[in-house]
């Protein structure tokens, strides 16, 4: 119902348009996840870093346009809309396993390494915004040496767990879970236990109804919009389900979960700290005094353990994709050619090897050297939602959508403008912010 009370209500009628013109759906793909079990996968995937700098969006664009933004980014969103898009186009056709295959479809060969280049764009922020993290939260912990000192440290840790298996690392996504939870109880509990300023939800920091810097509302966009990115799994999830006829009432579920923890998260930091609000909100929890000290250096420990547990599972994919490119990548082989590979190695075989060890050492290197020189937390998160989520999220599936229905609608052509305007605008703040 919420969906009617905004223009974007619009999206309806479009979805409508699509799902008319495109072919009966065959639902069944053997998937095995339940509809409970998907949506907890998609939360999981939503909720994430994004969170730590939402209430820093929120001093940037105001009370007003903050709430409009999440509202519109979340419950009637670019985001949620396209999600069912995307959907609907894999259900379409069952052989369209990712979101490189639906761009094949749509726009061709030729648009395969666009599409791989912008996700490794992404996931190669992704990868600084994790070195960034744990560097910061372990200052903040131990303010001794700089962040940029544990940051070179964390090579010690971060260079061998690329080379642990996937089936391993997977693992690790727990940690993420866990540190998400904790992070939205402390700063509730920290917000309803302090009675005066600074950092009291019954005591509110100085905030602002509307826009104070240009600038900083083209750094929100990208700030709100990169919590709500993640599309990249949705063929994923659509062919994992049991019945995929239910992933957009799934996912209707999850963004309006996912938008409200967002929106809380944001206007509780946004009251606690107000104006003066830190680009890592977990930063202002340690700092800020009369809290709980043990209850929040937990938090942090874990804002420094799951990073860095994360960066190998992150970076897994980017890495792959480059040994491929590069034309070093081992084929996928049976247990009969592994045997013979170790008590036969050929030199083609070790060369690739070495190469690929080589890689993945210098894309860790890399990241961490980007950290480095770029040290703004929130500069690196601005520039993923302008840039990566802008086109992965919307102009992506929309491009999708018009290429594959052979016509572009008004609704369409003012999505794609408005998105375009908020990626070069959102981009642009972030570089120069940065």
């Amino acid at each position: 119902m919420l969906l009617k009370k905004y223009p974007g209500g619009l999206w309806i009628v479009g979805l409508q348009r699509l799902q008319s013109r495109l072919p009966a759906p065959k639902y069944k793909f053997g998937g095995a996840s339940t509809f409970g079990q998907t949506l907890f996968n998609s939360i999981a995937i939503l909720l994430g870093i994004g969170m730590l700098s939402t209430p820093l969006a929120f001093a940037y664009a105001g009370w007003i346009p903050g709430t409009i933004l999440i509202g519109f980014y979340g419950f009637v969103s670019l985001s949620h809309h396209r999600a069912k898009i995307l959907a609907q186009i894999i259900r379409s056709d069952h052989r369209l396993r990712s979101y490189t295959d639906i761009g094949r479809k749509a726009f061709g060969p030729r648009s395969t390494g666009l599409i791989s280049a912008i996700f490794c764009l992404e996931l190669f922020s992704v990868s600084v915004i994790l070195v960034t993290l744990y560097a910061d939260s372990l200052h903040a912990i131990i303010p001794y040496y700089s962040s940029n000192a544990y940051k070179v440290w964390g090579l010690l840790i971060l260079i061998p767990t690329v080379f642990l298996p996937l089936s391993l690392l997977s693992y690790t996504s727990i940690l993420g879970i866990v540190s998400t939870i904790l992070m939205i109880v402390v700063i509730l509990i920290d917000g309803a236990t302090k009675k005066d300023q600074p950092g009291s939800l019954w005591s509110p920091a100085e905030t602002s109804l509307g826009i104070e810097s240009w600038r900083h509302l083209g750094i929100a966009y990208g700030l709100f919009m990169a919590g709500f990115s993640g599309h990249a799994v949705i063929p994923s999830l659509v062919h994992d389900m049991e019945d995929p006829s239910e992933f957009d009432k799934m996912i209707t579920w999850a963004f309006v979960v996912a938008t409200l923890i967002y929106g809380l998260i944001g206007y509780a930091g946004y009251i606690m700290f107000g104006i003066s609000v830190s680009e890592e909100i977990s930063m202002d929890l340690l700092r800020t005094p009369g809290y709980n000290p043990t209850l929040n250096q937990a938090c942090l420990w874990m804002l420094v353990i799951s990073p860095m547990s994360k960066f190998a599972l992150a970076t897994q994919p980017l890495n792959a994709t480059i040994e491929i490119l590069l034309g070093i990548d081992l084929p996928p082989a049976t247990h009969e050619d592994v045997a013979k590979r170790l008590a036969e190695p050929s030199h083609g075989t070790s060369r690739k090897r070495i190469l690929g060890m080589v890689q993945r050492v210098a894309l860790t290197l890399l990241s961490v050297g980007v950290s480095v020189l770029v040290p703004d937390f929130s500069a690196v998160m601005a520039f993923l939602g302008s840039f990566s989520a802008f086109l992965i999220v919307v102009i992506g599936p929309i491009g999708a959508h018009i290429a594959m229905k052979g016509s572009c609608g008004v609704f369409d052509a003012v999505a794609v403008g408005l998105a375009v305007v908020m990626a070069v605008w959102g981009t642009v703040a972030a570089f120069l912010s940065a």
